[in-house]
C-alpha cells in the first residue's frame, strides 16, 4: 500500500524517488497522483516527506487535484535554464532536475527512477542529472520486483472497491456481448450475418465492445482478445478483425479495461462456443474447467502463488498436456502461468510462474487473476477461463464479479 513506501525506500537504501511522465496511463505517477489531466510532470519524493508534483503552469488546477504539494515549472525559468545549457534541451531539462532536488534537500543519496516517458529523452536528461549532481546515484530497479510492484501489491478497501465496479462493468458488457452474438441469424455455412447479409467479424464484435465500454466510461487502452479457431489456440493472438464469427469455433474472450484515465483494471476471459461444441472441445473444456475449481477451491491464506501453477502443471501433464513444469516454453497444451497480481497495472504482483521466488503469497489484500488454459493452434482451438480475486483480511478469498462459466451459447434464432 501506499503508506509501505517509505518503509520500501528505507529497506532499498532509497533517499527519494523521482517520476517522471504524463499523470494518466503511467501506473506510477497515477498511483501516487491519482490521475488527472498533467502531462510532462516531474514527481520527486524524499523518504519521510510527502510527494511534490511539479507540473505547467497552465495545468495547475489539474495538479492540485492530487491533493499533493504542487510547484509550478516557472519557478525554475526556462530561458535561463536553456541559455545556461547553451541550447542542449536536454541539459536544461537536467538541470531543473538539479534545482529541484536542491529545493527538496536531496543533495546526495540514492534515487530510485520510475513513470513512463520518452526513454532517449530520459536517459539523456539522467546522464547529465548523474555528472550535474555526482552525489546523487540513479537507481534503475527491475519492473516485476520495483518498489512500486511491492507497494502496489495488496489493495485496501477503497482500492478493491473501485476494481469491484470494473468488473461489474466488465461483466455487464461481457453479457452484451453474448446476446448481440446469440442474436445473429446463422448462413448455410454457419457463419453468423449481418442485416446486410454480410458475414459478422471479429472487428465487428470489438467495434460494438469498444463502444460498450466507452458509454460506461471506462477505457480499454490494450485492446481485447476476441479470437476464434486457430488464433484461439495461439493464447496471446488477439484475434484478426476479418475473420468471420462461426458456429462451434472455439472463441476465447479476454477483455481488460480500466478506469479512464489509466486507472485501476479488472481482468476476465470465458471461452464459447456458439451453437454447439463439437467433443474434443468440449472434453478440453471440462479439463480446463476441471483445474479451475481445484485451485479456487483449494486456496489457502499466504500460500505461494506459484504452489498453485505447480498444481495446473501436474493435473495437465497428468492428462497428457504439455506444460511449463517439464517443457521449455510450451507452445501448445499449458503453455502460461495461472494468474498474476491486478490493480493500476493489468500485470502486477503476486506473480505465479515457477521461476519466481517464494515471496509472492497469497497474502490478505492482494488482488489476483486465476486463468489456466489449454492450445492447441494446429487443431483449430484453445480454452481459458479467467476470474479476478481478492485476497480478504477475514482470510476468505472473494471473486470480484460473478459471471456464468458455460461454454456453448444458444442461438436465439
Amino acid at each position: 500500500m501506499k503508506s509501505d513506501l517509505d518503509a520500501l525506500m528505507q529497506a532499498r537504501g532509497f533517499d527519494a524517488i523521482l517520476v517522471l511522465g504524463d499523470t494518466r496511463h503511467n501506473a506510477p505517477m497515477y498511483y501516487l497522483t491519482g490521475g488527472g489531466h498533467v502531462s510532462d510532470a516531474t514527481l520527486i519524493k524524499k523518504r519521510g516527506d510527502e510527494a511534490v508534483l511539479f507540473h505547467k503552469d497552465m495545468e495547475r488546477d489539474e495538479a492540485a487535484k492530487s491533493g499533493l504539494k504542487t510547484i509550478p515549472y516557472s519557478r525554475y525559468p526556462p530561458k535561463e535554464l536553456l541559455q545556461q545549457a547553451e541550447g542542449d534541451a536536454a541539459l536544461a531539462a537536467a538541470l531543473r532536475l538539479q534545482r529541484m532536488f536542491a529545493d527538496l534537500g536531496v543533495a546526495a543519496g540514492r534515487v530510485g527512477v520510475y513513470g513512463h516517458t520518452d526513454l532517449g529523452h530520459a536517459f539523456a536528461v539522467l546522464t547529465h542529472l548523474q555528472r550535474l549532481a555526482p552525489d546523487l546515484t540513479i537507481i534503475g530497479e527491475p519492473g516485476t520486483d520495483s518498489l512500486f510492484m511491492r507497494a502496489m501489491e495488496t489493495k485496501d478497501e477503497a482500492e478493491v472497491a473501485r476494481i469491484r465496479a470494473m468488473g461489474r462493468i466488465t461483466t455487464e458488457v461481457v453479457g452484451m456481448t453474448a446476446d448481440f452474438l446469440t442474436s445473429h441469424p446463422v448462413g448455410a455455412d454457419e457463419t453468423l450475418r449481418k442485416a446486410d447479409g454480410s458475414p459478422l467479424t471479429i472487428g465487428d464484435v470489438k467495434a460494438r465492445i469498444d463502444l460498450w465500454l466507452a458509454e460506461r466510461g471506462v477505457e480499454n487502452p490494450e485492446g481485447t482478445i476476441f479470437a476464434i479457431g486457430r488464433d484461439a489456440g495461439v493464447p496471446h493472438s488477439a484475434g484478426n478483425p476479418a475473420d468471420p464469427i462461426r458456429l462451434g469455433r472455439t472463441i476465447i474472450f479476454d477483455i481488460f479495461p480500466c478506469e479512464a484515465g489509466g486507472g485501476y483494471f479488472y481482468d476476465f476471459t470465458r471461452t464459447w462456443c456458439l451453437g454447439y461444441a463439437p467433443e474434443d472441445v468440449r472434453q478440453l473444456y471440462d479439463q480446463v474447467r476441471a483445474v479451475y475449481e481445484e485451485v479456487v477451491q483449494s486456496l489457502e491464506p499466504n500460500a505461494s502463488f506459484k504452489d498453485y501453477q505447480r498444481l495446473a502443471c501436474e493435473r495437465f501433464e497428468a492428462q497428457g498436456h504439455p506444460t511449463p513444469l517439464n517443457t521449455e516454453a510450451p507452445i501448445r497444451g499449458y503453455v502460461h502461468s495461472l494468474g498474476h497480481g491486478l490493480g493500476v497495472n493489468v500485470h502486477e504482483r503476486p506473480w505465479s510462474k515457477l521461476q519466481y521466488p517464494d515471496d509472492n503469497p497469497l497474502a490478505p489484500g492482494v488482488v489476483f487473476t486465476i486463468e489456466p488454459g489449454l492450445y492447441y493452434p494446429e487443431k483449430g482451438m484453445g480454452v481459458r477461463l479467467e476470474n479476478t480475486y481478492w485476497a480478504r483480511p477475514d482470510g476468505r478469498f472473494e471473486a470480484l464479479a460473478e459471471y456464468p462459466l458455460d461454454l456453448v451459447l444458444p442461438m436465439k434464432g
